[in-house]
C-alpha cells in the first residue's frame, strides 16, 4: 500500500485481518523441502503448496470480482479449472507458489485501502452453490476471503503436523 493512503478502521481491520490468516497459512510450509510441502499425508488430496496456490488464485478472482463484478473474475467454474489449482503444475515451485501469492496479496491490500465504495454489490456469478441472483458487496467479499484463507489455514496445519509433527500454534 502507498505510505500516503489512511485507512479507516473499518479497512484497517479488514487488511490486518487478511494478513493475519496469509501469515498462518504461509508459515505451515517454513523450513520445509518442495518435497514436502507437496506430500499428501492425510486421507484427503490436499498438498500444503497446492493449498497456497488455490487460495492465492481464489484471493485474485474475488478480488477481481470486487472491482468489476463476475465477469471480471474470468474463469471457468468447471471442476476442471478449479482442480488445476489445488496441485503444483509442472515447472511450477513452491518459492513461485509463495511468490505469486504475495504478489496477490499486495493488490488485494491496495484495493481494500483504496476501493471506493465498500457497500458497492456485484451478482455473483451463476453457480449451483449461490442463490440465484444474489448480490454481494466488496465488504462481504473481503470477509469471504478471510474466510477462506483462515479455514485452508487450519487445513494446512493439519497437514503440516501430519508431515513432520509442527503446528502453525500450540
Amino acid at each position: 500500500m502507498t505510505g500516503t493512503t489512511t485507512l479507516t478502521r473499518e479497512r484497517a481491520d479488514l487488511v490486518e485481518s487478511l494478513r493475519r490468516h496469509r501469515a498462518f497459512l504461509r508459515f505451515t510450509v517454513r523450513d520445509l523441502t518442495a518435497e514436502q510441502a507437496q506430500r499428501r499425508p492425510t486421507a484427503s488430496s490436499l498438498d500444503l503448496a497446492g493449498l497456497i496456490k488455490h487460495v492465492a488464485a481464489q484471493e485474485a478472482g474475488w478480488v477481481r470480482f470486487a472491482e468489476g463484478g463476475a465477469e471480471a473474475m474470468n474463469r471457468n467454474w468447471g471442476p476442471d479449472v478449479v482442480s488445476r489449482h489445488w496441485h503444483l503444475a509442472p515447472g511450477e515451485t513452491l518459492a513461485g507458489v509463495l511468490s505469486d501469492y504475495e504478489a496477490v496479496a499486495r493488490h488485494t491490500d491496495e484495493v481494500v485501502a483504496t476501493l471506493p465504495d465498500l457497500d458497492a454489490e456485484h451478482a455473483l456469478p451463476e453457480a449451483p452453490w449461490f442463490e440465484p441472483g444474489a448480490r454481494w458487496s466488496a465488504r462481504r467479499v473481503f470477509l469471504h476471503i478471510i474466510a477462506e484463507t483462515a479455514q485452508h489455514a487450519g487445513h494446512a496445519d493439519i497437514l503440516r503436523e501430519s508431515i513432520d509433527g509442527q503446528k502453525t500454534m500450540g
